[in-house]
């Protein structure tokens, strides 16, 4: 099982610096730790961004699947 270092309820904070708070977040991870990101609605347009600005330094995993909830975990590598 993953050991979770922070999570963030995306809901939380303004849509204008949503991403911006995430991005911030997993920067703060070391190498091999995980964060729990938390959404009302299926974050795949985040997930190309990571692919955007941060392939091959990161991993996602889908834990919770809508329709009201979605639960990713993103791994640091």
């Amino acid at each position: 099982m993953k050991k979770i270092s922070v999570s963030i309820i995306a809901p939380d904070f303004e849509p204008r610096i949503r991403h911006a708070k995430i991005f911030e977040t997993f920067e703060g991870l070391k190498s091999g730790e995980y964060m729990e990101l938390i959404n009302d609605h299926d974050p795949k347009p985040l997930y190309y961004q990571f692919m955007m600005e941060r392939e091959g330094q990161f991993s996602w995993e889908y834990i919770e699947e809508g329709p009201d909830r979605w639960k990713v975990i993103i791994g640091k590598i």
